[in-house]
C-alpha cells in the first residue's frame, strides 16, 4: 500500500479495521452474533439484526483500539473475553477507568483535544480525542462520555499526509463546529448515524438530517457511512442519510462500504498539503 494511503475495512456497526503501513487500529469493537442482545446500561438493550462481517478471531494482528465510548454496542463481552488485555485503547477517561479494571492495563483516557500516536517502523498514526455528545441537555450525564476521534497519518516523526475523523456516538451540537475551524482539511470522515432512540423517544444519535449538518459542519471532503442498522434501536435508516446528503448537493462526497468491504483513504484530490494546525 501506498505510503499516502489507509485502508479501512468495515466490520459492521461502528467497528472497523484501519491499517497504515504496519499500523492496524480497531475501531468501537463490537462482535455479538446476530439475535445477541448489546447492553446500553440502565437496564435498557438492543438486540442486533445484522451479523458482523468477521468474528473477533478473524482479527489481524492489531496495535492499538479507538474506543468512542463504553456502551455495548461498542464494546461487547465477546471482544472483552478475546482482545489482548495489554492493548493501547484510546477512549475516554470514563471507559478507561472501568477498563483497567477489568484488566486492560493500557487503557487511556484522552481529554478533549489531546493527542497521542501509535507508530512502527516509519509509519505513524496520531490520534486526538474531540468532542462528542451522546445526549442533549442534562440528559447526556446520564449515558456515558463520548469522544470523536481525528486521525493523522504520516510519517513516524513528520507531518500528516492526511486525516480521517471519525464522529462517535455524537449528535451536533454548537461544539462540533470547533473541529472544522482547527482542522479545515478533513480528509475523510466516518459518521455513525442511525437515529438511535433509547425507549423509543430519546434520540442519542445522529439521524440522517443532523448527519447530512455534520457533514456540511465538519468540512470533511467524503463520508463514509456506518451505525445505522444492526440494532433494533436504530430509527434512521441510511437512505435517510443518502436523501438528506442529495438535497443538500453534497452526494458526490458519499463513500459507502459494505460489511466486509475495504476501501482506501487517502489525501483529498482538492487539498494540498498544509502544516499541523497549532495546538
Amino acid at each position: 500500500m501506498p505510503d499516502d494511503t489507509a485502508a479501512l475495512t468495515f466490520v459492521g456497526n461502528a467497528t472497523t479495521i484501519i491499517r497504515y503501513g504496519g499500523v492496524t487500529l480497531l475501531t468501537d469493537p463490537n462482535f455479538l452474533r446476530r439475535g445477541e442482545r448489546a447492553d446500553l446500561g440502565h437496564g435498557l438493550s438492543s438486540k442486533r439484526v445484522r451479523d458482523p462481517a468477521i468474528s473477533v478471531d478473524e482479527l489481524p494482528e492489531l496495535d492499538g483500539v479507538v474506543l468512542s465510548h463504553l456502551h455495548g454496542d461498542h464494546w461487547d463481552p465477546v471482544a472483552e473475553r478475546h482482545l489482548d488485555r495489554r492493548l493501547p485503547i484510546l477512549t475516554t477517561g470514563a471507559a478507561a477507568r472501568a477498563l483497567r479494571d477489568r484488566g486492560f492495563g493500557e487503557a487511556e483516557g484522552m481529554r478533549t483535544w489531546q493527542t497521542e500516536e501509535i507508530a512502527k517502523g516509519d509509519h505513524r498514526i496520531r490520534i486526538t480525542a474531540l468532542p462528542g455528545r451522546h445526549a442533549p441537555g442534562l440528559l447526556r450525564h446520564v449515558l456515558p462520555p463520548v469522544m470523536g476521534s481525528l486521525l493523522e497519518f504520516g510519517p513516524a516523526g513528520g507531518e500528516p499526509r492526511f486525516r480521517l475523523y471519525i464522529s462517535g456516538d455524537t449528535l451536533m451540537y454548537d461544539e462540533i463546529a470547533e473541529i472544522g475551524r482547527r482542522y479545515p482539511d478533513i480528509d475523510a470522515g466516518v459518521v455513525h448515524l442511525g437515529g438511535t432512540r433509547l425507549l423509543g423517544l430519546l434520540t442519542v444519535t445522529m439521524d440522517g438530517r443532523q448527519g447530512a449538518q455534520w457533514l456540511e459542519t465538519s468540512g470533511c471532503a467524503t463520508a463514509v457511512p456506518v451505525h445505522y442498522d444492526d440494532y433494533t434501536v436504530m430509527k434512521s435508516p441510511l437512505s435517510d442519510f443518502d436523501k438528506e446528503v442529495g438535497r443538500r448537493g453534497m452526494a458526490a462526497r458519499l463513500r459507502h462500504v459494505e460489511r466486509g468491504g475495504t476501501i482506501t483513504l487517502g489525501r483529498a484530490e482538492h487539498r494540498t498539503p498544509s502544516p499541523a494546525p497549532h495546538r
